[in-house]
């Protein structure tokens, strides 16, 4: 497609705006658009309408079908197909589509992980239409985007406590612009914009791989003799196969309204990034869960495998998403802009005190919003934020937030013109703080960049959190405040304290040196290394209590939750150790004997034709034969360690410690062996492809 005709293509396979003030009764358009910006309730006749109109649309764009699309626990979507067709009587079909299959589906509801909330006996659950959020065209289908939850109500997916959540801080942030003075109808918003980080690879060798397809990343690999090292990738010159690729991602990306901006190589090797434009918070988790699927689709067709793991190669830089959270209302105003004077914007300091003590208060939440068995292999490995959670201001800011602290006047820093030293080259303004890429959430102008997230996350629930413990913090502003009989001494001192109380959180240094580890702890920040020592602290009386209180989950889904991801993360290492074993037993092994076979034979011919030196070949099999016993010995570890976790207690959290500490620790020691072995043994022998061609061959 031509670029000219981008603007004209653009959202083409979307509902959107546009189209519904087309193809809707002026009346039946107000209604819905009520009901989208004002949370009012839809009307089943108004669903009526709209579901023909939509139905019509779909058809003339080619749809047969429709689905509920929607986000269960599982962190992908889920979609069930239904025809448009219904029988007329004479053996032939209409095409129908009615209010009731717009606004209401009901799928399974035990095949979904419930956490309990749901046993197999108790199938029955519903989706339900979220008008925000506009139905788009996917592969000949009318995907409806819909929450999901149980036969009680229980919420079993990663929409409707996001919804909630936006409601959330949307109520409270309300309560603290009417302090300032906003016109009534106003109604504040968080926006999102996910960079998306992700591998490509030749198809035909990751099919060669059954940890790729089983697990998504390499169990077993040697480094190649070059990675990173040079620095030489990231913004380097696409090649041409990852070009096209590109290419045909924007235009699918920009038909279905994913507003894709930026996309460049990344720092390791066969490694790119994706960024978009912000938008609403519910239609970025949408788009960010479209992109991920659209990214598979699209390198399939071009011949290449789409990761999406945290970490699919030891040794080189893993992939992480990095989301850009901002606080914007409907009419147009960033509440995270701080203007020309930072230090004279009451309205801006006090949304950012909330920030701040929400972020220091609610630590624990944060690093378990980003917590799973893949990405706890990139936190604090010197290519993303440690586990630690902590907050850069930059210089600027936390000058002013110090002068405020202290009672003291801050001159403010001027914006210093850059001198580069070459005359031809425009000259330009230097911020007035740098940036910091190591810290967990970066203040990066008018936002902040919660960098902690793994690659393969929906952004939903890192930022239920986000939404949950801000709103939480206005919250407690707007109680002091309403009641105040001097809001400009009062606003001033609850600024004050609230930077006095919780700037221990507050780090502008290198978050990936130790020295920064030992300060943490001294601060008391928490330093939650791993998913099984994370999670817990969800359950605590605290956070049941934060979230009962603005509605955001019950205490039996917040339990429900907890025990899906401690059962997801020992799930997950469990698939990963019975890939290793069969890898290990069926390729590796019979591989290396057969080298170890080819060697002998071929020391022994040279020993029969007399005077001829074996040396080498005694030494390689003397070293091989030793490996391969070890590595042996390795495989039957995991084996026991893997049959005793059988009987891990039902504790789930028990069960995540064993796999954590035993398990995990197991597959470690193989794979070192193994690796070792791919260095000895011929590349012909070798039964999968290496990392030398996963990374370098595209």
């Amino acid at each position: 497609m031509s670029c000219a005709n981008v603007p004209t293509y653009f959202g083409s396979m979307v509902f959107n705006d546009s189209v519904m003030r087309e193809r809707l009764p002026k009346e039946t358009y107000k209604a819905l658009k009520k009901t989208m910006d004002a949370g009012k309730s839809l009307d089943l006749t108004i669903a009526n309408v709209v579901a023909t109109a939509m139905k019509d649309w779909a058809v003339e764009k080619g749809a047969t079908h429709f689905t509920h699309w929607f986000q269960p626990m599982t962190g992908v979507t889920a979609e069930k197909h239904d025809s448009f067709i219904s029988p007329c009587g004479d053996g032939k079909v209409i095409m129908e589509f009615s209010g009731k299959e717009l606004v209401k589906g009901e799928p399974d509801a035990s095949s979904f992980p419930s956490g309990g909330l749901r046993a197999t006996f108790e199938a029955r659950g519903y989706t339900a239409w979220d008008p925000t959020s506009y139905a788009f065209i996917k592969d000949g289908t009318l995907c409806i985007p819909t929450a999901f939850c149980s036969y009680g109500g229980e919420a079993l997916d990663k929409k409707t406590p996001l919804l909630r959540s936006m409601e959330a801080i949307n109520r409270q942030a309300l309560r603290i612009l009417r302090l300032f003075g906003h016109p009534v109808g106003t109604r504040v918003y968080t926006t999102v914009g996910p960079e998306q980080e992700y591998f490509l690879v030749d198809k035909a060798a990751f099919q060669k791989r059954k940890d790729l397809i089983f697990t998504g990343r390499t169990l077993f690999g040697a480094k190649p003799p070059k990675g990173q090292e040079l620095e030489d990738h990231y913004f380097g010159t696409i090649r041409p196969r990852v070009s096209a690729f590109m290419k045909e991602l924007d235009e699918e990306l920009w038909k279905l309204g994913v507003l894709a901006k930026t996309k460049h190589n990344e720092v390791a090797p066969a490694q790119h990034e994706l960024a978009p434009i912000f938008t609403t918070t519910n239609i970025a988790t949408d788009h960010n869960q479209l992109t991920m699927e659209v990214m598979k689709r699209v390198a399939d067709k071009h011949g290449l495998a789409c990761l999406l793991h945290e970490k699919p190669f030891a040794g080189v830089n893993g992939s992480g998403k990095h989301n850009n959270w901002s606080i914007s209302t409907s009419t147009g105003l960033n509440l995270l802009e701080p203007g020309d004077s930072p230090q004279e914007n009451a309205q801006f300091l006090l949304f950012l005190s909330a920030v701040i003590k929400a972020v220091d208060e609610h630590q624990d939440l944060l690093r378990i919003s980003v917590a799973s068995a893949g990405n706890d292999h990139r936190l604090g490995a010197n290519e993303a934020p440690p586990a630690i959670v902590s907050m850069f201001l930059g210089e600027d800011l936390t000058h002013v937030l110090e002068a405020i602290e202290s009672g003291s006047t801050y001159d403010g820093q001027e914006r210093v013109e850059m001198k580069i030293g070459v005359h031809t080259l425009p000259r330009f303004a230097r911020d007035t703080t740098d940036r910091n890429r190591t810290s967990p959430f970066a203040f990066t102008g008018n936002k902040f960049e919660f960098r902690m997230l793994g690659s393969t996350f929906s952004i939903s629930g890192p930022n239920v959190v986000l939404n949950t413990i801000v709103a939480d913090a206005l919250a407690q502003f707007a109680d002091r405040l309403e009641t105040s009989s001097d809001f400009t001494h009062d606003l001033n001192e609850l600024i004050r304290e609230t930077i006095a109380e919780h700037k221990r959180i507050i780090f502008n240094g290198n978050n990936y040196s130790d020295e920064w580890v030992q300060e943490a702890q001294r601060r008391g920040l928490l330093n939650l290394k791993s998913t099984p020592e994370a999670l817990p602290y969800f359950i605590s009386n605290e956070n049941i209590a934060l979230f009962q209180r603005h509605k955001i989950f019950t205490e039996e889904e917040m339990r429900a939750r907890y025990e899906i991801l401690l059962e997801g993360y020992s799930k997950t290492l469990n698939i990963e150790a019975l890939t290793m074993l069969e890898m290990a037993k069926r390729d590796i092994l019979p591989s290396v004997c057969a080298y170890i076979k080819d060697l002998s034979e071929a020391a022994a011919a040279k020993k029969a034709l007399g005077g001829i030196s074996c040396e080498v070949e005694k030494a390689l099999l003397t070293k091989l034969s030793d490996l391969a016993a070890c590595f042996y010995k390795k495989t039957e570890a995991l084996d026991a360690a893997l049959l005793d976790g059988k009987h891990c207690s039902s504790d789930p959290l028990a069960c995540a410690q064993y796999y954590r500490d035993t398990v995990f620790a197991a597959m470690q020691e193989l794979r070192a062996v193994a690796d070792e072995l791919e260095t000895l043994v011929g590349d012909r022998y070798w039964p999968f492809p290496t990392y030398t061609t996963l990374l370098f061959s595209v």
